[in-house]
Order: structure tokens, then C-alpha cells, then sequence
């Protein structure tokens, strides 16, 4: 077997004794076995089509009241825990599961904001749907508890 690298930096070797190996670069390994009639190996080209991705956040504003945003392709399921201000001098616990999440570039993804039981949606999700575009994209919701204390008066 002859092993050599070629000008563009491909590794080739060529067929000795009934058996071929592949090329090697640093996108593909093609596997090698018993052959006949052919004395080196052609390269197999694939083209694989990557599409960009961009970060996409829900924003559950401090309404005080409780409730999820989810997303829809999924990747989007935000909680915001209810919170009384007055109550017990904490501040108020930061939204849990994921709020922020990657979709390609061009997706478009639509959004429903679901309040607890005791609160109610006082705003958004907006915008909604989304397009998602390079850079920041974004959307947002205002949960409030029913009893009326909400920051958005």
C-alpha cells in the first residue's frame, strides 16, 4: 500500500494486494474493503447545508403574578412563580425551566402565555408570532395576580 498526501492536504492511498483504504480529510472518513477491479478510491462529496441559528428569549415581566410562557416549535417553556412584594420582604425568585432557546434563522415561532391559577396574561406574549432574524429576537408577557396588586397598575 502507498500512502501520500496530495496538494490540497487529502490523504490518499492506493490499492495493494486486493485491499483499498479511503481517503481522509477533515470532514469524512470512507471505510475501506476488499475490492476487484479498481485501483484507488474516488472521493465521495456531500455538501451538507448548515442553517444559522439565533438565540430567541421570553421576557416574563415583574407583574407579580404567575404563569408560563411556551413556545410553539418548542424550545420555549418559561415559569414565572407568583410574588407579593409586601409579603415577605424577598425579592421576587427568577422565571425557571428554559427561557431563551436557538432556532434557525427565518423560523417563525408563535407563543401562549398560560397564568397560574390565582393570576391572569395582563399583557402580551408580544410580538408574537416571531420571526426569528440574526441578532436579538425576543418576545414578553405580563402575568398579574387576580386580587389586583400588578405592577402595571
Amino acid at each position: 500500500m502507498s500512502v501520500r498526501k496530495n496538494r490540497k492536504g487529502a490523504w490518499r492511498a492506493t490499492r495493494t494486494s486486493g485491499v483499498v483504504t479511503a481517503f481522509v480529510t477533515a470532514a469524512a472518513i470512507v471505510s475501506v474493503g476488499p475490492v476487484q477491479a479498481q485501483s484507488t478510491v474516488q472521493p465521495v462529496r456531500v455538501q451538507v447545508q448548515v442553517q444559522p441559528t439565533a438565540q430567541l428569549s421570553a421576557w416574563v415581566s415583574d407583574g407579580w403574578g404567575g404563569g408560563t410562557i411556551t413556545s410553539q416549535p418548542a424550545g420555549i417553556n418559561c415559569h414565572q412563580e407568583a410574588w407579593d412584594p409586601y409579603g415577605s420582604g424577598e425579592p421576587q425568585p427568577d422565571p425557571t425551566g428554559a427561557c431563551t432557546a436557538s432556532f434557525e434563522v427565518g423560523t417563525t415561532v408563535t407563543f401562549t402565555a398560560t397564568a397560574d391559577p390565582g393570576s391572569y396574561v395582563n399583557f402580551g406574549p408580544v410580538p408574537n408570532p416571531v420571526t426569528v432574524q440574526s441578532g436579538y429576537n425576543f418576545t414578553w408577557v405580563m402575568f398579574c395576580p387576580d386580587d389586583g396588586l400588578c405592577s402595571a397598575g
